[in-house]
């Protein structure tokens, strides 16, 4: 019997995926459970108009992370931190705090967990830090770390 996984199911398939099963296990399993459907005409049917209006969604929103790298890419951010004798700085800028500063100074919603730093901010100077926004889609984001 053919039938469409509702569900990922551990050794079958993922969701959305038309697999060939017993009929005894599609009736006592997978049914019953609601992780898979029969496939007949209106449920492919359905099936194929979902995922037409994923990739029409999922297409949507990497023109949208696109559209707001270039805003950031535009953008820069400065952030002061405290210098001691020497040069040596006290303490270090997190991606948090780039986040709050991005949000505060240029009006950019930017999660802190899409900003990637391999570490914290330390020393002077302007850094390029990498802002994830879509798999397919990393801006740069200019960070100015001056003295306070």
């Amino acid at each position: 019997m053919k039938v469409i996984l509702l569900e990922d199911v551990k050794s079958l398939g993922k969701k959305g995926d038309t697999v060939n099963v017993s009929d005894g296990y599609a009736r006592n399993m997978l049914f019953p459970k609601k992780l898979g459907v029969e496939a007949n005409a209106k449920n492919m049917n359905d099936l194929k108009l979902q995922k037409a209006n994923q990739n029409k969604v999922a297409q949507e929103q990497l023109e949208a992370a696109k559209v707001f790298a270039e805003e950031i890419a535009k953008k820069e951010v400065v952030i002061g931190i405290k210098i001691g004798e020497g040069g040596k700085s006290f303490g270090s800028v997190s991606s948090k705090e780039i986040a709050e500063a991005a949000r505060t100074q240029c009006g950019l919603e930017i999660d802190k967990k899409k900003i990637q730093l391999a570490s914290p901010l330390r020393a002077l100077g302007t850094t390029e830090v990498p802002v994830k926004l879509h798999p397919k889609v990393t801006a740069q984001l200019k960070v100015t770390v001056k003295e306070a």
